[in-house]
């Protein structure tokens, strides 16, 4: 049996502190034709917040470090602020949008990260997606917002990656849909030359992939980013594309798209 389509899109920080790339996107969102399931991080906001509550963010590698005065920031930036935000903002465009955390509907719940060489705190692990209950929202026609916020089933909340957020929905709901990832960004793709803005590698394959890193083109929290693609792509997910909000438009095709 033919499986209806559902595209999961993830934003960053740089779309969702800009109001007017927020409001292009958001424009865009809106018409996408489909099911469709929005998911958003929020660091920079947070980051903000936490400096005028005089909270110092602490970072290694790039990774949030999330005690628990942290999180309380986070969950009032991620789950309130920017997700209402967005939320508001696609009812103005008539998409029926319903924010949400990991912990509600009981849709994804985490393991607390264990403590090897960094205690990150509060942060979560995906371990279970709660497939039929996300599909129950879908199925009445509304749009799931998730935030980059899951809990660990006994009452404990977790700061969670958006982009693991997106990918791990992407496989749990893959079981019941084709479903295709967007990451959506501020650079077009993933570049062959990081200086020039416009070398958008267009396909990236296993075998490419492979012979990118061995190159030395890819490096850095691009690995990651690709590595989660490849893992989605592997456990179900049909197809992962990479670029900034132009990819939602028909005549634009400069943007990566990831396969197997």
């Amino acid at each position: 049996m033919l499986k209806e389509k559902l595209s999961i899109i993830k934003i960053g920080g740089n779309i969702i502190e800009d109001e007017t790339s927020l409001a292009a996107f958001l424009k865009l969102f809106s018409n996408l034709e489909g099911n469709k399931i929005l998911v958003h991080g929020g660091g920079k906001r947070a980051t903000s917040v936490a400096s005028k509550l005089g909270i110092t963010s602490k970072m290694i590698d790039g990774r949030r470090i999330t005690d628990a005065e942290t999180l309380e920031v986070i969950t009032m930036v991620y789950g309130g602020l920017v997700n209402k935000n967005i939320v508001a903002k696609l009812q103005a465009l008539q998409v029926d949008a319903i924010g949400l955390t990991g912990a509600d509907i009981n849709s994804i719940k985490s393991d607390k990260r264990p403590i090897k060489e960094i205690d990150f705190g509060y942060v979560g692990d995906v371990k279970e997606i709660a497939s039929h209950s996300i599909d129950k929202l879908i199925k009445v026609d509304f749009t799931p917002v998730f935030c980059a916020i899951t809990h660990d089933g006994n009452g404990q909340l977790l700061n969670t990656n958006a982009d693991t957020i997106a990918s791990t929905i992407g496989v749990g709901m893959s079981k019941i849909y084709d479903t295709s990832i967007y990451y959506c960004f501020e650079l077009n793709g993933v570049l062959q030359d990081f200086s020039d803005k416009e070398s958008v590698i267009k396909n990236i394959d296993t075998e490419t992939y492979q012979n990118l890193l061995k190159n030395g083109i890819i490096s850095d929290g691009m690995i990651p980013k690709l590595d989660n693609c490849f893992d989605a792509l592997q456990n179900g997910v049909q197809k992962v594309h990479i670029g900034n909000t132009a990819m939602f438009t028909k005549e634009n095709n400069n943007f990566t798209t990831i396969t197997l």
